[in-house]
């Protein structure tokens, strides 16, 4: 049945609902962390370091302290940290500066002004030590290190010749301390492999920093709690991991840290415990409440944005256009931190949704001194698939194939290596580009007017998972309260809503989803990587078809029938052909939970880990005028094809296809977070930082595709990601039909267009 068709037929999966906090969102009574009243509060704000790069000589404090209102003014040495490693261990920087805004001291204060009024005259001595910012130049041998504390001054020069997944030996390179880790993925005689291919395309890619541009920048606050416990609610995407990071930075036991998520106001992978370590030491050191809420400049300069990557790509094919050789060189930006740190993705993702005969990758892990990366939506898939499917366009041209047959003819199968070793898992990219192919704006591709081009794209990510649990239990009222520790970030609480609903027979209005603290709510993972629907949702089916058991056992003993002969139809139990025979969700839920009730209420219980991934498949068709004169771009038509196993509910699906599809348009078009020689950020705030306007987003038309997720909760895959990777390869193929020229740098700005114009003539 099409998802036109269940619309019509009703039900709770299938049909357009609008948001389980929709109403909350938009009258504006949802509750943000910065929100919640807190008595005693402090504020907080944090002494960001000029430079990007320098040793801490001293910090004066004595001046800030004389403010009106200040409390205190903490320094690392004030911060009871006792284990841990990375950025979360050092949310002060203690001995060396290692980006510019990294935090050296906090000012806590009665109100923010305050606090920023202290913040003023903290005076902090530095000795300046050499910027590591050019990628290319941090690896080679006798480069600055990117980090001077607690390295051996002889080892500035490193030899790396790790082997990955199928590598025979490894490639003894000489390479700087900047270089943390080199992964290696071969497989196959390449040099024979790329000489057998009609067709080979090449080229280096270079992709930007990007910020994630949630609205609501990094906030924390923090609070003593009985007997050495601490409280934390905060901005955050995960609070199982927030609070186990807080027990290993200060030594506590799990038992005395309990975390809660406020409400979320964006996060796309920036948000991971970035400034919880800091509130909960402020709070520990002073004993009182403290909040941070990050400004804007300090968000854009201290959290943890996507990194750029520079690729080297080599992609050969047959003379019908199946792609045999790969061989890739990939150098990751991983920032002045190796925590949290996407880079290790790079050269999965390298080879995009295809298989191969013969590879040969290399990726280098690099420290610089910008801030540590972090992830965005679909880690890295982006950038990388913008490398590889320009070069897969450049090779159908070459060969006279048409751009998605050439893709069709290269999906991978169920089992196919990809370029990590790893194994494709079945998808629907056949299915996903079967339904675009026809559509009425690839056909016109041909006949277009002088500077206009349509590019395609298509894009896979293979998506995560991890355990999950819930509980699904009966009111009084008869209503379900779904009670999970997941974060929703994208809606995905009326996601999971639709499935007990569905599965239990409750009218989906009647179900609630409540996230709890890390006290009381089952234990969850992380909301990020397209794994709440796809983990949680397998949980909440689970606990829901507990609870519809536990009911129709209780109704088949009231109504005296077998449990077989009953069926659950809009919160209503009742005997298979004769409905006069029923009992309501609510009879029941009253029943069960009042004074003297002879029956335990009912209470199901969910947990599940997916048996393997479910990757989801996108495509993307763009319609495209390049001014010559300008080399601005105008974005004239957008499709978006997507497959999403089973469309629970179809508005948030196309919801996530939208979203990608301008976040993509944003990599392709708009941001890039550019720092000076000096590791200075240039694009700090919002008049900058240029992210897509309406105006400049054309009509999106959305093709959503179901191909259902073998070990998926009632067919679904996770979405989130795969949305944004085909729109910004799609766009500069789009380019190169407009202009006859490629782009190989990302955003890819007037200016940059017009100088690759104005290179070729």
């Amino acid at each position: 049945m099409s998802v036109a068709e269940r619309e019509h037929a009703g039900g709770a999966v299938g049909v357009r609902r609008r948001r389980l906090d929709a109403a909350e969102k938009v009258t504006g009574r949802a509750s943000y962390a910065a929100d919640a009243f807190y008595r005693r509060l402090l504020h907080a704000r944090p002494v960001p370091s000029l430079y990007a790069h320098a040793r801490i000589v001293s910090i004066d404090v004595s001046a800030a302290l004389a403010v009106p209102g200040v409390q205190a003014v903490l320094t690392a040495a004030d911060l009871a940290i006792v284990g841990g490693s990375g950025r979360k261990a050092e949310p002060l920087a203690a001995e060396e500066v290692v980006f510019a805004g990294q935090p050296v001291a906090l000012v806590v204060a009665e109100t923010e002004a305050a606090a920023e009024d202290g913040t003023e005259l903290v005076v902090v001595d530095y000795e300046p030590l050499p910027a590591v910012v050019d990628l290319e130049l941090a690896i080679l041998p006798g480069a600055p290190l990117s980090r001077v504390a607690g390295s051996d001054a002889e080892a500035d020069v490193a030899m790396h010749g790790e082997a990955g997944a199928g590598e025979e030996d490894g490639e003894g390179e000489a390479l700087s301390g900047n270089v943390l880790d080199v992964t290696a993925y071969a497989q196959g005689d390449l040099d024979a492999t790329f000489a057998e291919c009609a067709a080979v395309a090449e080229g280096r890619f270079r992709t930007s920093w990007v910020h994630q541009s949630y609205l609501e920048p990094q906030v924390a606050v923090a609070w003593p709690e009985g007997d050495g416990g601490v409280g934390v609610r905060s901005s955050t995407q995960t609070t199982f991991w927030v609070r186990a990071d807080i027990a290993r930075i200060y030594g506590l036991p799990l038992s005395k840290v309990r975390v809660e998520a406020a409400t979320l106001g964006g996060g796309f992978g920036g948000k991971f415990a970035i400034i919880e370590p800091l509130v909960v030491g402020a709070a520990l050191s002073l004993g009182r409440p403290v909040r941070l809420a990050f400004t804007r400049s300090e968000d854009f300069a201290a959290a943890t944005p996507a990194p750029g990557i520079v690729v080297d790509l080599k992609v050969g094919a047959r003379a019908d256009g199946t792609l045999a050789a790969l061989e890739a060189r990939v150098l990751a930006d991983g920032g002045a931190f190796a925590d949290s740190s996407p880079v290790g993705f790079a050269g999965g993702k390298v080879g995009g949704a295809y298989s191969f005969e013969a590879w040969r990758v290399r990726t280098y892990a690099v420290r610089t001194n910008r801030v540590g990366a972090g992830a965005y939506r679909a880690p890295l898939a982006t950038p990388t698939a913008f490398a590889i499917e320009s070069l897969v366009d450049e090779l159908a041209q070459r060969l006279g194939l048409d751009p998605i047959e050439l893709r069709l003819r290269n999906v991978p199968a169920a089992g196919d290596p990809r370029v990590d070793g790893i194994l494709w898992q079945a998808t629907g990219m056949r299915e996903t580009l079967e339904a675009i192919r026809g559509h009425p704006l690839w056909e016109r591709r041909h006949g277009l007017p002088e500077h206009e081009g349509i590019g395609f794209a298509a894009g896979l990510f293979p998506g995560g998972k991890m355990g999950a649990s819930a509980v699904c239990r009966l009111d009084p009222d008869g209503g379900l309260t779904i009670l999970s520790g997941y974060v929703d970030m994208t809606g995905t609480d009326t996601g999971v809503a639709a499935i007990a609903a569905e599965i239990v027979g409750a009218p989906l209005e009647s179900v609630r989803v409540v996230s709890g603290d890390t006290n009381e709510a089952p234990q969850a993972g992380v909301s990020g990587g397209s794994m709440v629907t796809y983990c949680l949702g397998n949980a909440v089916a689970l606990a829901a078809r507990d609870t519809r058991q536990q009911v129709l056992d209780y109704a088949s003993h009231q109504l005296e029938v077998d449990p077989s002969d009953l069926e659950i139809v809009d919160g209503v139990v009742r005997v298979v052909g004769v409905p006069q025979r029923e009992l309501s969700l609510a009879t029941i839920g009253a029943r069960l939970t009042g004074f003297g009730s002879t029956h335990p209420p009912v209470e199901g219980h969910g947990t599940a880990v997916p048996a393997d991934l479910a990757p989801s498949a996108a495509a993307a068709i763009v319609h495209v005028r390049v001014d010559p004169d300008t080399g601005r771009v105008e974005l004239l038509d957008y499709v978006a094809a997507q497959d999403c196993g089973r469309a629970l509910n179809p508005a948030l699906v196309e919801g996530q296809m939208h979203g990608g599809a301008v976040q993509s348009i944003g990599y392709a078009l708009y941001e890039e977070l550019v720092h000076d020689e000096d590791g200075q950020l240039l694009t700090g705030s919002f008049l900058n930082y240029a992210i897509p306007r309406i105006d400049a987003v054309p009509e999106i038309e959305t093709l959503v595709v179901e191909v259902p997720a073998p070990y998926g909760p009632l067919g679904a895959r996770g979405i989130g990601e795969s949305a944004i990777v085909p729109g910004c390869p799609a766009i500069a193929n789009a380019i190169a039909a407009a202009t006859g020229v490629r782009l190989h740098e990302l955003p890819m700005t007037p200016a940059r267009v017009w100088r690759a114009l104005s290179a070729t003539g």
